[in-house]
Parts: C-alpha cells; sequence; structure tokens
C-alpha cells in the first residue's frame, strides 16, 4: 500500500510539474506573440507616418508652385502621383481617397490662373480650411484605429 502510494504522489508530482511547466511555456508565447504584434503594428505606424508626411511635402510645395506657374512640365505632378500609388498600397479608403481628392486639387490648380502675390495673401486670409487638412484627419483617425488593435 505504501509503495502504491509513493507511486501515485510521485505521478502526481510529476504531472504537476508538467503542468506547471506548459502553463509557464504557454503565457510565454502568448506573451511574446502580443510583443511582436505590437511591434509589428507599430512599425506599420511609422512606415505610414513617414509615407504620408512625404506626401503632405510634396503637396504643399506643388500646391504654392501651381498658385504661380502653369504646368509647363508633365513629370512635376510625376512625384504626387507615385506617392499616391504607394499610398494605395497601404491605406483605408478615407486615406486613399483624400490623397486623391488632393491630387486633383494641385493638377486643377496648375491649370487654372496663376495668382498674384497679392491674390495668395488674401487666399490665406480667407481660406478656412487647409486644402490639408481632410487628410490629415483621415491619417490621424486611420493610426488610432490601428493603435486600437495593439
Amino acid at each position: 500500500m505504501n509503495a502504491e502510494f509513493n507511486s501515485i504522489a510521485a505521478l502526481a508530482g510529476l504531472v504537476g510539474s508538467m503542468t506547471g511547466a506548459t502553463a509557464t511555456i504557454g503565457a510565454a508565447w502568448v506573451t511574446q506573440r502580443v510583443r511582436n504584434k505590437s511591434q509589428m503594428l507599430e512599425a506599420e505606424i511609422g512606415k505610414r507616418e513617414a509615407l504620408y508626411g512625404e506626401f503632405i511635402a510634396e503637396c504643399a510645395r506643388l500646391l504654392v508652385d501651381a498658385f504661380v506657374h502653369s504646368l509647363d512640365k508633365p513629370d512635376t505632378l510625376l512625384p504626387l502621383y507615385a506617392l499616391v500609388n504607394r499610398i494605395r498600397l497601404c491605406a483605408t479608403p478615407p486615406v486613399l481617397e483624400e490623397a486623391e481628392r488632393l491630387l486633383a486639387r494641385v493638377t486643377e490648380q496648375y491649370f487654372s490662373e496663376n495668382l498674384t502675390v497679392e491674390q495668395m495673401r488674401e487666399l490665406t486670409r480667407t481660406q478656412r480650411n487647409d486644402p490639408m487638412k481632410a487628410f490629415g484627419e483621415a491619417c490621424r483617425a486611420e493610426f488610432a484605429s490601428i493603435q486600437a488593435r495593439i
């Protein structure tokens, strides 16, 4: 009877140790998986921030150029088209829609009448909405939705 009891106690101890080890391994695996997902999402946000920032800078540069110049060389718009297509690879539909709207705005401005310095000054005084504001807001909403998954 004593031998059976020792065997059962040893078996119980072995099962308990295995259960504890399995739980520890499982917890470590889940923790690492959550950490990896978090790092991937943070890297994705960083990549998009850089891309969207580059797009905003190019839009601003070309929009100001379009206020005072006509489109002499169509390849002037090439970098902006390239950025929109890079955005298309990863952006949510609202961000892409605003990027395409900005591209159309810049293109249309090149075919509009050039502005004088005084007209540009007046435009900055009276224009209530920054032409890039909606794009920035769409980007911010996209970042918030990605961060909610972290």
